[in-house]
């Protein structure tokens, strides 16, 4: 299972993934490998457990099972229909609805959304690579419809913040986040987090953004009119995302949830075989995201 995957089509994962018993072997590797250390005293030898892949620690006798304290935790549905759900999250190049998911796999709508928020939620950025050089921080709106409590439509618009490294004529890496409102103290965490003290920040010349050289960033605020702040790298930038959430997802309710879904896809695009490994990786590295939780975020 060390090997990288040679081919991205359906029919070479399933060759590789086409039974619980092939995705459970390979939730041990990226687990434990050959590096098993007990979840509660730290011991780092084990024997074998009543089920199959199941570790018990020879001191303290704890059970561990590969899904445990992972994303994959309490899973309610095979496995295998698990691996195809982020295999076609991973692989479609503008992603893939829920719906879409229900009937390619004949799953619950449901089903696949919830379990689709959870991939998300490992899809997050870590923050330990923040941008670098010349950054531009743009604010736009996305609309979308969203339903009243007396079932009336109406429609409304979110306020999105990203921030876009630039190099030669392109877009390298974007991050973005949700705003309820574009305020100083949200502004300053999300860029505090995404984008490094040594990059150089471009930006409207508005009140949030102009307390951010005594952070000791390095900021070059621009009327909204000036065409260096309206380049043709950010606009298609905000117009691919808005384009994508308006057309694969439509209604979207949690966008922060689908904004770092395309972040992690955009600086991945360069990934190939490795990107199913890189997400399954973060899927048993991440914490359990129960349902009632997975949804909330937050600096």
């Amino acid at each position: 299972m060390e090997k990288k995957f040679k081919s991205l089509s359906i029919a070479h994962f399933l060759s590789k993934f086409g039974t619980e018993n092939d995705c459970f072997e390979h939730l041990v590797q990226l687990k434990w490998g050959n590096k098993y250390a007990c979840g509660h005293c730290g011991n780092k030898k084990y024997c074998k457990a009543v089920r199959l892949y199941d570790r018990q620690c020879s001191r303290c006798s704890y059970i561990e099972s590969p899904t445990s304290g992972t994303i994959f935790h309490k899973i309610k549905f095979s496995l295998v229909k698990a691996f195809q759900i982020v295999y076609f999250l991973a692989t479609n190049k503008k992603g893939i609805s829920s719906c879409q998911l229900a009937r390619t796999l004949q799953l619950r709508q449901k089903t696949c959304w919830l379990f689709k928020q959870k991939i998300m939620r490992a899809m997050e950025s870590t923050n330990r690579h923040p941008l670098e050089g010349n950054v531009e921080i743009v604010e736009f709106e996305i609309g979308h419809i969203s339903k009243k409590e007396d079932r009336e439509l109406k429609d409304t618009t979110q306020k999105v913040l990203i921030a876009i490294e630039k190099k030669s004529l392109g877009a390298s890496r974007i991050y973005a986040t949700e705003l309820q409102d574009l305020g100083v103290d949200i502004c300053r965490k999300f860029i505090l987090k995404k984008v490094s003290l040594d990059a150089t920040i471009h930006a409207i010349d508005k009140s949030p953004f102009n307390n951010l050289k005594s952070e000791g960033l390095m900021v070059e605020l621009f009327d909204s009119s000036n065409t260096k702040m309206n380049s043709s790298t950010s606009k298609r930038v905000v117009n691919c995302l808005k384009n994508w959430i308006t057309t694969i997802h439509c209604n979207v309710k949690y966008l922060q949830q689908y904004l770092d879904e395309y972040c992690y896809r955009h600086n991945r695009h360069l990934m190939k075989e490795e990107i199913i490994d890189d997400l399954l990786g973060r899927m048993v590295r991440h914490k359990p995201a129960p349902y009632k939780t997975c949804l909330l975020r937050g600096f």
